[in-house]
Formats: structure tokens, C-alpha cells, sequence
């Protein structure tokens, strides 16, 4: 088993704003450069799936297994003989809001996969939630 985590607090965004953007999968693109599109039919919440293809690579099935409104998200991909799972955090603090963001990768290959792919995921979460907050604050939704 291999597990990344990177955290950040903010009070630049409310967990609402940061929601909001975070499940409009069907935009992930304008904060995510690394990917070309994400694609979901239907609503943000467990058992729906949506497909994104990362640029230079191949459109992956990426399942929500777990989805708390304005609070959690745990996602799952498949690797041959590995999974991933993602789990996406968001707490009110004193500070502001707690955003985490955690891979873990279970399987007999997931060395494997760890190296040829999750390492690199792993490294970009900075840079990612640092978009998300940058694009997320310049929304307006209920609640902020």
C-alpha cells in the first residue's frame, strides 16, 4: 500500500464555493491543466461514475464511492491488479476551511502503478487545490 496526503487551510473560499467547483466535474478542465476533459452523466454522489482523460494519456473510469455534501468524496479508480482510491476533504476550522486530499494505491501492482502514474497525481495536488481556491472564490453560491 502506498498514501500521499497534501493539505491546506484558507479563508479564501467557503466550503461552498470549494464544493461547488469540485463537483462540477464536467469543468474540471479550466482549473486542471493536466487534463483535456472529465465527463459525468448524471449527479455528484455515490455509486455514479465519470470518465477523464488526462493529456498524453487514456480516458480513465473514475467511480464515487463515498459522497458527503460539503464535506467528503472518496473516489476510486482501477489499475490492472491495483486501486486507487482518492479521498477529498473539506472541514471548517478557526483557521478557515481545511481542505485534504489523500491517494492511496492497494494491489500487487501497485508499485507498479505508483511509478508509472500516481506519483506524478500525488505531486500536482499543490498546484490543483491552489487552482481550485483561485477559480472556486470567484464564485458565487448560496451560503457565502
Amino acid at each position: 500500500m502506498w498514501t500521499k496526503s497534501y493539505s491546506v487551510t484558507t479563508k479564501e473560499v467557503t466550503k461552498e464555493q470549494i464544493w461547488a467547483l469540485f463537483t462540477d466535474v464536467n469543468k474540471w478542465h479550466v482549473w486542471n491543466n493536466q487534463i483535456e476533459f472529465a465527463k459525468l452523466e448524471g449527479k455528484f454522489e455515490a455509486g455514479n461514475s465519470y470518465q477523464i482523460k488526462p493529456k498524453n494519456g487514456r480516458t480513465v473510469t473514475v467511480t464515487l464511492q463515498e459522497v458527503t455534501e460539503f464535506e467528503h468524496c472518496l473516489e476510486t479508480g482501477n489499475f490492472p491488479l491495483a486501486k486507487m482510491y482518492y479521498d477529498h476533504r473539506i472541514e471548517e476550522t478557526a483557521d478557515g476551511i481545511k481542505i485534504t486530499n489523500t491517494i492511496t494505491l492497494k494491489g500487487l501492482l501497485s508499485f507498479l502503478w505508483v511509478q508509472l502514474v500516481v506519483k506524478k497525481i500525488a505531486a500536482e495536488m499543490p498546484s490543483h487545490v491552489e487552482q481550485q481556491i483561485k477559480v472556486a472564490s470567484k464564485l458565487k453560491v448560496s451560503g457565502n
